[in-house]
């Protein structure tokens, strides 16, 4: 037991680290002029993968949704709870994807985006 504990805990520093070393390459703008709602982007390789550009939606102080464009394809992450949690949420939710929330909802329901907890 104590083994994989140990393991954990190296992953865990090992990726702290990395991000560490790749936060210089990271950008948080204010995107819509508005307060506590951010864009955060890092471009480049990342210390859980090879992805070329990763947009983070930040709604107050939490992740509202994840861009990850690969090599191969783009991904969509949304917050399980927090995806759909106020009428300004989604207003800059539907910007950030580009759709309205019906869209959104259709997206989900086939499986192209992904509901997990972001934050």
């Amino acid at each position: 037991m104590q083994i994989v504990n140990y393991i954990e805990y190296i992953k865990y520093w090992y990726i702290l680290y990395s991000l560490i070393i790749n936060i210089k390459t990271m950008k948080v703008s204010n995107e819509w002029g508005v307060s506590n709602q951010f864009l955060i982007t890092e471009e480049g390789r990342g210390a859980l993968g090879n992805f070329i550009k990763r947009e983070t939606f930040q709604s107050y102080d939490s992740v509202i949704a994840v861009r990850t464009v690969w090599e191969d394809k783009t991904t969509i992450e949304l917050d399980d709870s927090k995806w759909n949690y106020s009428r300004t949420t989604g207003k800059y939710r539907n910007l950030f994807l580009g759709e309205d929330k019906k869209e959104t909802e259709k997206k989900i329901k086939s499986g192209e985006y992904l509901l997990t907890s972001l934050n």
